[in-house]
Formats: structure tokens, C-alpha cells, sequence
């Protein structure tokens, strides 16, 4: 279990649910849907990672229609829900800033595969006139 990282108090739903979340280059990575809590060796909880995507997202939805997205989900990928140490954010203000890069997370597999072999495909959609 690692230790507590700031030791900041935040009201979770202000502060960190539904926040955009930016790589250090200032790039959105995704948005906040759920967050992992593990407990400090005084018995206080912390949050300890971001969690993203659809089945992060369907616990706080619940009843029937988050069951419906997290089953859609659990269908179009195996691996596990997507997570952002919470030791590699920055700073919190209206967006939350990590230390990393986007490519380095690995939080949005689906999203990187449509813009490598669909997107990246389009004319024009590499800003070739810039």
C-alpha cells in the first residue's frame, strides 16, 4: 500500500468527479469518472487512482442503465477499467494536470486505435498546412 501522496482534503464531486484531465503538454487525456480510495496507516482514506471509461462510469450511473453500459462495455473490451495513478497529478484546478504524457497512459485504447487507422487516414487531419 503506498502512503498517502499530498495529503490534501478536496470535496470529490467539486473538486475531481467530471473534471477534464490534461497531460503535461496540456493535451486532454479524458475526463474523470470514477476514483479508486485506499486506506492510510492512520485509517483515513485517499484517492489513489482515476479511474475511465464506460465502466468506471456505469457504478456512479447505476440502476438499469448503468448496468446496460457497463455490460455494452465489459463486451467491447477484456482488459480492466483504465486508471490514472493519482501520484502523477500536478495540480487541480478547472482541469487536473499530470506529470505524464497522454501516449504514455495508455487510458484510452479505442480512442488511440480510431485516430491511428481511421482518423489519421482523413485528409487534412494532420494539420499538413500548419
Amino acid at each position: 500500500m503506498s502512503e498517502k501522496p499530498h495529503g490534501r482534503v478536496f470535496d470529490l464531486s467539486l473538486h475531481l468527479l467530471d473534471r477534464q484531465v490534461l497531460d503535461r503538454d496540456g493535451r486532454m487525456v479524458c475526463k474523470v469518472d470514477d476514483l479508486e480510495f485506499e486506506r492510510g496507516a492512520d485509517g483515513s482514506l485517499y484517492v489513489a487512482a482515476i479511474l475511465v471509461g464506460q465502466r468506471a462510469l456505469s457504478h456512479r450511473i447505476g440502476g438499469r442503465l448503468g448496468v446496460w453500459i457497463r455490460s455494452i462495455a465489459q463486451r467491447l473490451s477484456t482488459d480492466d477499467v483504465p486508471r490514472i495513478d493519482f501520484a502523477q497529478e500536478d495540480d487541480i484546478g478547472s482541469a487536473i494536470k499530470l506529470g505524464a504524457s497522454r501516449d504514455s497512459l495508455g487510458v484510452a485504447p479505442l480512442e488511440d486505435w480510431v485516430r491511428e487507422h481511421i482518423v489519421s487516414r482523413v485528409p487534412g487531419s494532420r494539420h499538413e498546412s500548419e
